[in-house]
């Protein structure tokens, strides 16, 4: 038995992946690693493969695609694991769009270096999210957030930050109206128009927006940045304070921290996870973080 599952995504970063394939397969085995490859054919199918990866005694699970891909592995870890115990290895080849779970554990995004990590084989154990029976590494977007995900899927020309930037662009023009959400975190509520809300584990999503530049992955809180609602001329004030993460003392800009929230809207709120769709008119969200909850092979970190 092997002991490494290479589970790749030939559809991630819009077909990159199919293309590296071989570049990946000779890299692994460059770096000296016993593997098994399996390429999915459907959405969710990692979820599945990873489990049965866990089932089959494979020790370390990689996901080797987008946020997506990874988002789906670490899922089918996670159902494959006792609520209490932790769940990996889980390892990144990151060959998607985004890549800002490889980056929130120091994964470099070139073929060869990410390889190289894994071949090192330095694990830590981070937090994860639950969002109702769904886990995710990094964050939660709601709102503007989620519809910039929803507007990107749409442009094909286009990969990695300069997609999301122009997503960003284009949601600013199709995004009217902010929607009353009520935020329950811990024992506070907050009930307001929104622009948006991010509950975020890591710091970066979208390839290079800090929404939650003060997350740390193994701190048992989530970060929330809320932006109420305000008008375009502001939202383009805004997006460079993102790209920095300098927007967190700003007036429209609400930053907390909580274990644990409940999101409510009556009219449906948009909504990813990881920056995959999860709904499109979502009424309630609970979410929570769970503690050292997910071993993952790392670069170049200073944490545990």
């Amino acid at each position: 038995m092997k002991e490494v599952m290479v589970i790749a995504n030939p559809a991630a970063g819009h077909g990159n992946g199919a293309k590296v394939l071989p570049a990946l397969r000779h890299h692994l085995s460059e770096e000296g690693l016993d593997f098994d490859l399996v390429c999915t054919t459907r959405p969710l199918e990692a979820i599945e493969l990873a489990r049965q990866a866990v089932a089959d005694g494979y020790r370390t699970i990689v996901a080797a695609g987008g946020d997506g891909t990874t988002h789906e592995v670490l899922n089918g870890l996670r159902a494959a694991t006792d609520d209490d115990q932790v769940a990996g290895t889980l390892g990144i080849i990151p060959i998607g769009s985004g890549n800002d779970i490889a980056y929130m554990v120091g994964i470099p995004e070139n073929l060869q270096g990410a390889c190289r990590c894994l071949a090192e084989g330095q694990t830590r154990v981070i937090d994860m999210g639950r969002l109702d029976d769904r886990y995710f590494a990094n964050n939660i977007g709601m709102g503007f957030d989620a519809m910039v995900s929803i507007v990107s899927r749409r442009i094909k020309y286009l990969h990695g930050f300069p997609m999301y930037f122009l997503a960003v662009l284009q949601t600013v023009f199709i995004y009217y109206k902010a929607p009353t959400v009520s935020i329950t975190h811990d024992d506070q509520t907050i009930t307001r128009p929104i622009l948006m809300a991010t509950i975020g584990n890591g710091t970066r999503h979208g390839g290079g927006f800090f929404v939650t530049p003060l997350a740390e992955v193994n701190d048992g809180w989530l970060d929330l940045c809320i932006a109420r609602e305000v008008g375009r001329l502001k939202i383009f004030a805004l997006i460079p304070h993102f790209m920095r993460g300098t927007h967190v003392d700003k007036p429209p800009i609400t930053m907390l921290r909580c274990k644990r929230a409940v999101v409510t809207c009556d009219s449906g709120l948009a909504v990813h996870v990881d920056g995959e769709i999860y709904a499109e008119a979502a009424r309630r969200l609970e979410i929570e973080i769970l503690p050292r909850r997910l071993r993952v092979v790392c670069g170049n970190t200073n944490g545990p």
